[in-house]
């Protein structure tokens, strides 16, 4: 019975991970109106894959969705909100966006003109607000009332958590200023203070549109308390997002001054064109990262040509992604589990059998009986 039970279960998940779908729209944590804007704009409207992500993005920005995308969210350290916004079309490679955009609040459309009106990739901070009022955006505060009281609550917990590290007085009980200390006495290495669903939620999305493109594309206004200046994964193409029309997409999010140092979607969407199923690439992704740094939070979502999605996690207490396809009345948002310290890892024996009886029993239902152009 456990061994019926244990296929039944195989020949479910099959299906569900290995049918072609399109178009589809997937996005980070459970921002559905976001999804549903999107899945507006390449199904019903029948429009681009990149102007789904860009217009689907937009939606989290005007909601401030968990106070991480969009204005008057995550303050730096001296109170600002600055915003990160990256776009990628995977027909042709081109790549637009914006690191630490001031004063403007539409951060996936100024890289939308970046990529539509320029032979550059990104644009940061004073000149990328220039730029965008050339495009005929509005010069605006980013400030709101809640940034005040969020900076005034951290000063009242003597600034923690902080991202300074090798300094006096201890940022770790005081805030500053700060003066370095000689390199005689610093520490190796200090763990970064935990970054989760409460302090950073950047909307990542994939779209795949009726003509097999792919689109991909993040915004955020990156890490509560971060020190100015800071940028993370979000914006850098092959970290924060990557699309390719010949395999896939994917979008990663989690502790970006991490994830950027692997590439994150970059490395998903290389692991599907090896021939990795999406859920495959996500485990390998978060594997990788959590090889070096297993107390970080990382997240991502890949998607193949086909529409076949996967999520992987670790740290995070769960990590939901919303989904919108045909065959669906309305939006989906499927959670995962999320790899904590000490579980084993993605990668074991049952796990790698598994994932590959999904593929085999799915490709076969899906070539016979439920394929869907």
């Amino acid at each position: 019975m456990e061994f019926v039970k244990y296929f039944s279960i195989l020949f479910i998940v099959a299906v569900n991970v290995s049918c072609k779908r399109q178009p589809i729209v997937v996005n980070t944590w459970n921002f559905t109106n976001a999804t549903i804007k999107a899945w507006d704009v390449v199904y019903r409207q029948q429009r681009s894959a990149i102007d789904a992500v860009e217009e689907g993005c937009s939606v989290c920005e005007v909601e401030q969705c968990d106070g991480s995308v969009g204005y008057g969210g995550s303050p730096s350290e001296e109170g600002e909100t600055t915003l990160d916004g990256m776009i990628m079309d995977g027909k042709t490679m081109n790549v637009g966006a914006v690191a630490g955009l001031r004063y403007i609040k539409e951060a996936i459309s100024v890289a939308r003109h970046v990529l539509d009106y320029t032979k550059h990739t990104l644009l940061v901070g004073d000149q990328a607000t220039e730029f965008a009022v050339k495009m005929g955006f509005q010069h605006q505060s980013l400030s709101t009332p809640n940034n005040e009281q969020i900076i005034n609550d951290w000063k009242a917990r003597n600034c923690q958590p902080n991202y300074w590290r090798n300094m006096l007085p201890s940022p770790e009980t005081a805030c500053g200023p700060y003066e370095k200390v000689s390199s005689s006495i610093q520490d190796i290495r200090v763990l970064s203070p935990p970054v989760d669903e409460h302090n950073h939620d950047t909307i990542g999305m994939i779209a795949i549109d009726g003509n097999g493109n792919v689109a991909a594309g993040t915004s955020t206004n990156g890490l509560t308390y971060k020190i100015p200046g800071r940028v993370g994964d979000s914006p850098i193409p092959g970290s924060g997002a990557y699309a390719d029309n010949s395999v896939g997409g994917a979008v990663a999010t989690g502790d970006g001054d991490v994830m950027m140092r692997f590439s994150a979607s970059f490395l998903g969407v290389e692991f599907l064109r090896n021939g990795y199923t999406p859920q495959q690439a996500a485990d390998m992704v978060i594997a990788r990262i959590g090889k070096y740094y297993p107390e970080n939070s990382a997240a991502i979502v890949v998607v193949d040509v086909d529409g076949n999605y996967g999520s992987a996690c670790q740290i995070f207490s769960s990590f939901p992604v919303s989904i919108y396809y045909s065959e669906l009345d309305e939006v989906k948002v499927e959670t995962t589990r999320c790899r904590q310290i000490g579980d084993e890892p993605n990668g074991s024996v049952y796990w790698t059998v598994s994932k590959a009886l999904w593929v085999v029993v799915g490709m076969a239902v899906c070539k016979n009986f439920v394929r869907i152009s």
